[in-house]
């Protein structure tokens, strides 16, 4: 018999649909149920990859008697985390709080008006891993709850007090300084692991922040940024962790030498990993760093791509009951697959694949001998190694199809489809590859027309239904990717789109104290107005939202846009220089707004073999500080104020370039326009 989670259109929710618990998805119903009968609540938050979150679900939400003392003594919510990001932050912070740490499941036990007393993750059935089990838990708050209630309600109070306070970075700089960024700089490299790549222990996150703000440090003479930068993609890039027979990352690594991952793939992680290889790529010229970008956005379209455009939010860990069974490899496999005993020699070798293995009884690929020690083992030219190796994984990719599948959570996020959407914008003007830059007309045209009425962006569609309120992180990364596919093709329409999701932003979301909310002003009534000002696994509403104003500007000389912008950087450099691999996209803001921007514009017939040369100009080599806009010649209605005044010359196709408030004579030879951008 199924539970109130059977009309949601979420795969998370779904899958507990039939769960015994007498689940209810965050509401009104659920929540008028708890005041009415004075029932504690029990939130459950997780989302569809989360491995942990299925094994909590299978041992203890399938159980009959747990359930029951679920059905009897509490009301229990059900959320996914993916489509409302707004409830997962201000009960994560509350277990934070509680607990020291937190993750997913997230088990939370609120007071009926939702404010939490107590909580933690993933409880065993049975006593196990130093814990108690659920089923003690449960009866343990049911007993406080009905013998101290005040002291759960006191306790409570507090919790959402800290909450609350916790939302504002205190210490408002009087400027903007380079000295944050030197410190957060010195703070990654002291922190750097030198020995296996990344920060921190096991399980170990790939920083694609960090590492590009190191990029950006890069691009202005930073010798020690692009080592470290150069260190941490290498590392990653061996396999393990990347997935070196199809493409794309996983979420982590178990381990510290990033061979043993947490199989989930999530969309957002490759989008930001694709574009920090891509900027590694165009630093260094490294060709490995090209590969990996072009895999990793060769398996997106692949694999998580819907045919109406828009991309879908992860594929889990687990298949067939197991984690990894899909991704890992024995010998016999391999010998399979390879009719040729010397490429199973070779890849054998390449990646170290052994009877005993390295992950239960199997092999997760890991390159083990680089192409010189390869090619003098085998006899073949080094240059010829990637290109063995290279069909070699089209075989092995082309039985892994052939494999079942692990499971795909088919909902599309906006602000993932973002982050998505500029990887392969800048992906396409980077690397002259228009079907990068069709992939995100493509994604933009999808999101703009599925998941934007009339009067507000929604966050989350599945089979053709859009539904919650869009998040600020949605608004912002909208922002940045229309600006962006706005500098791959010139079609006016993005800059407008951008516009007008700008200014509803800064309607909706706008925070008097500075910044902006996560939330709409017309959003469900919450505990608290979330305003989360940490980067985490992606980039957070407000460091996007400083970065999308800084770039309007650029386009519109709006005052106004800047001075809101620059209070937020200001506000946020102590936390930036203290701990930069969790605000990681600050420094990349604070990085812009120090580098004024180089401001070009083109005008002439994009269809013009001279308007081309001058574009192509302008993505020979990495610009983080460019901001681009090519039009046609009359301007059209809508285009920035950036085209303000301009003519071309002779009637030739022209180039403007403006920097720090002066603007350089215009040109029409692509020489020329190459001069004036080296000259900054």
């Amino acid at each position: 018999m199924s539970n109130r989670l059977i009309d949601e259109n979420s795969p998370y929710l779904l899958q507990h649909a039939n769960n015994p618990v007498e689940w209810y998805p965050w509401g009104d119903e659920a929540l008028a149920l708890a005041r009415e009968n004075n029932r504690p609540i029990f939130l459950s938050i997780g989302y569809a990859a989360c491995h942990w979150c299925h094994v909590m679900a299978h041992e203890s939400f399938e159980d009959p008697e747990i359930a029951a003392l679920l059905n009897q003594h509490f009301v229990s919510i059900k959320v996914d985390r993916e489509e409302r990001p707004d409830i997962d932050s201000i009960y994560m912070s509350a277990i934070v709080a509680i607990t020291g740490q937190g993750g997913w499941p997230l088990s939370v036990f609120l007071t009926p008006d939702g404010r939490p007393f107590y909580g933690g993750t993933y409880f065993p059935p049975q006593r196990r891993y130093q814990m108690p089990s659920f089923r003690e838990v449960l009866l343990a708050v049911h007993r406080a709850w009905t013998t101290d209630r005040d002291k759960l309600v006191q306790s409570s109070q507090q919790i959402t007090d800290h909450i609350r306070q916790s939302q504002y970075a205190n210490n408002i700089d009087l400027e903007i300084k380079s000295e944050t960024l030197e410190k957060a700089a010195l703070a990654l490299t002291q922190a750097y692991d030198w020995k296996f790549g990344g920060w921190g222990g096991a399980p170990k996150f790939p920083q694609s922040m960090a590492i590009d703000f190191l990029l950006r440090r890069a691009s202005q003479g930073d010798q020690m940024g692009l080592d470290i930068a150069r260190h941490a993609l290498d590392a990653m890039a061996r396999g393990g962790m990347y997935d070196v027979v199809g493409g794309g990352f996983a979420r982590y690594s178990t381990d510290n030498q990033w061979r043993v991952p947490h199989f989930e793939k999530m969309l957002y992680d490759n989008a930001l990993l694709s574009q920090v290889y891509l900027h590694g790529y165009l630093l260094t010229r490294d060709p490995k760093y090209l590969r990996v970008c072009e895999e990793t956005l060769d398996f997106l379209i692949r694999e998580m791509c819907h045919p109406e455009g828009g991309f879908f939010s992860s594929l889990d860990a687990d298949s067939e009951g197991e984690e990894g069974k899909f991704y890992s490899w024995t010998p016999a496999d391999i010998r399979e697959v390879l009719s040729d005993p010397k490429d199973v020699e070779l890849v054998l070798k390449a990646y170290d694949i052994t009877e005993i293995g390295n992950f239960e009884g199997a092999n997760v690929l890991q390159r083990a001998l680089d192409d010189s020690a390869l090619s003098n083992e085998f006899g073949i030219k080094e240059t010829e190694v990637p290109h063995r190796l290279k069909q070699i994984h089209s075989k092995l990719l082309e039985a892994r199809e052939k494999r079942i599948r692990p499971a795909t959570d088919d909902k599309v996020l906006v602000s993932w489809n973002a982050l998505t959407m500029i990887a392969f914008a800048e992906a396409g003007r980077y690397l002259r590859r228009p079907d990068y830059t069709g992939m995100a007309m493509r994604n933009a045209n999808f999101i703009l027309s599925a998941l934007h009425p009339i009067d507000r962006l929604l966050r989350s569609w599945r089979a053709g239904s859009a539904q919650h309120n869009a998040l600020l992180e949605d608004y912002s990364s909208m922002i940045l990717a229309l600006l962006s596919l706005y500098q791959s093709d010139p079609d006016v329409k993005w800059y407008i789109a951008a516009e007008q999701l700008a200014n509803e932003m800064l309607e909706h979301f706008s925070d008097p104290q500075g910044g902006f909310f996560d939330t709409r002003d017309d959003h469900d009534d919450l505990l608290v107005r979330p305003k989360d000002i940490q980067d985490n696994a992606l980039p957070c509403g407000n460091s996007m939202a400083a970065m999308a104003l800084l770039q309007l500007f650029s386009y519109t000389d709006r005052g106004d846009l800047y001075d809101i912008a620059e209070r937020m950087l200001r506000s946020i450099q102590e936390l930036g220089s203290r701990y930069p691999t969790a605000f990681g996209n600050w420094l990349c803001a604070i990085d812009f707004a120090l580098q004024p921007a180089q401001e070009v514009a083109i005008l002439g017939d994009p269809t013009d073999p001279r308007t081309q040369a001058l574009a192509s100009v302008l993505w020979e080599s990495f610009r983080p500080h460019t901001i681009a806009a090519l039009s046609a010649y009359p301007i059209p209605p809508g285009a920035p104020p950036l085209f303000m005044d301009r003519k071309m010359m002779r009637g030739k196709p022209t180039a403007f370039v403006c920097h720090n408030l002066v603007c350089n004579l215009p040109v029409d030879t692509p020489e020329d326009l190459r001069t004036q951008l080296k000259d900054r």
